[in-house]
């Protein structure tokens, strides 16, 4: 782990502070979203498992050293100060696979201002990324409707991205995904078989299929468009026989062409074989194939772009310092200080009404609430019972399906949940 995953400004502010005495000030730092993305009614937490980890590795090398110090970046005091960097302040949050409204107090860091705000940069860059990519991960799971979708975006973003938004989609809901580092890195079930180069190797079509076939059986998937899909199927069918596992769509009418290859494939014996379409699909387009005979989906580009909302545009600020709680008042930009707490309401039914956040002290208790935020670190140590990626799927899937069902359309309006905000100044 790199302490150079930050911005200069954390450095010098840090290196200010300690010249001036502030850097000891005991603090409170709150990650949240003033508002979601455009478009959407609720956001997910996601990253938060392996942000922790890297907060508890976060170093400056002799090499990171050497180099502030020949750049003059910070002065020697601060150097040294950098030199022996160890968080050991404390972390609270929302479960990751937690749904978040405008306001949610999404993460709470405590501890020194020097040690919390060198952690700026990377505790922003982890969630607005991931949660950005949970939440259109988890709107192309409700657009599924149950059928299983495969994360295959790698080769459309960064490399590190890439296993970060595969971790982030699968805890969305995605069942695979095509990127091998995110199943040895977080044990990512991970799926794959051929692209349209294979086909194109081999002299023809039914020369490649039966390679294939004979390497990893007739239970494979055969991407059949790479010429003609009819002949595709039945050149497929032909080498694998009726017990072909699936055929692959990646391009066309993705609508009729399921329909034509659903009947295609009757009229062939093979009506057990599945059908797997691909193609640039964002919750929309698997939305509009819900009528279709579609088995499962593969979804990549939108995906690790977050379906037009690549950040989930949170911001990191100060909200206490000595106990005392601070404000910012800027311009639409303002902020509510003192460290918060945060439950969400519910029916009897189990269905969420409200998020109520305390800006000092705590909710008044009532009958259906849930505490909404828990310990990830104490004294710089990570707790015992962090959950495990399992987990926090299927935190957020019992939390999908506790909101309004008008909060899981696709189509714009206000957030799933109101959050109510007490105490404020």
């Amino acid at each position: 782990m790199t302490a150079f995953y930050t911005d200069q400004y954390e450095l010098t502010m840090m290196s200010a502070a300690l010249r001036d005495g502030t850097a000891h000030r005991p603090c409170v730092f709150e990650a949240f979203g003033r508002r979601l993305p455009n478009g959407r009614r609720y956001g997910v937490v996601a990253g938060t498992g392996r942000l922790m980890e890297m907060i508890r590795d976060f170093r400056f090398s002799e090499a990171e050293l050497e180099y502030l110090a020949d750049r003059r970046v910070v002065d020697d005091a601060t150097l040294e100060w950098l030199a022996a960097y160890r968080f050991t302040g404390d972390i609270q949050g929302y479960a990751e696979g937690e749904l978040w409204f405008p306001g949610s107090p999404m993460l709470t860091v405590t501890g020194t201002f020097a040690e919390c705000v060198v952690l700026e940069t990377l505790i922003l860059s982890v969630l607005n990324h991931d949660c950005a990519i949970a939440a259109a991960a988890a709107r192309m799971v409700t657009a599924a409707r149950g059928r299983p979708i495969i994360e295959m975006g790698s080769r459309r973003t960064h490399e590190e991205a890439a296993v970060a938004s595969a971790r982030a989609a699968y805890l969305a809901g995605f069942a695979s995904t095509s990127n091998l580092a995110a199943g040895r890195r977080w044990g990512v079930p991970t799926a794959g078989t051929a692209a349209h180069a294979f086909t194109l190797l081999h002299d023809d079509e039914k020369a490649a299929f039966a390679s294939q076939v004979a390497a990893l059986g007739a239970g494979t998937t055969l991407l059949v468009d790479t010429y003609d899909i009819s002949q595709g199927i039945r050149n497929a069918v032909a080498v694998a026989g009726p017990g072909l596992g699936s055929i692959r769509i990646d391009s066309g009418d993705l609508s009729i062409l399921a329909q034509q290859s659903r009947d295609l494939l009757d009229e062939l014996g093979a009506a057990d074989t599945k059908i797997v379409v691909s193609g640039d699909l964002d919750e929309y387009a698997i939305a509009s194939l819900a009528a279709e005979p579609v088995d499962a989906y593969g979804a990549g580009t939108a995906v690790v772009v977050g379906s037009g909302a690549p950040t989930a545009g949170l911001v990191y600020k100060l909200v206490e310092v000595d106990g005392r709680p601070v404000v910012k008042r800027s311009e639409n930009k303002a902020t509510v200080g003192g460290r918060k707490t945060a439950v969400r309401r519910h029916k009897p039914t189990g269905t969420a009404t409200e998020e109520i956040v305390a800006s000092q002290g705590t909710p008044e208790p009532q009958a259906g609430d849930r505490v909404l935020q828990r310990w990830y670190m104490k004294d710089g140590v990570l707790v015992d019972d962090l959950p495990t990626l399992k987990d926090s799927r299927e935190h957020l899937r019992q939390c999908l399906i506790s909101i309004p069902w008008e909060g899981l359309k696709l189509s714009p309006g206000d957030p799933a949940i109101p959050v109510t905000v007490t105490g404020g100044q």
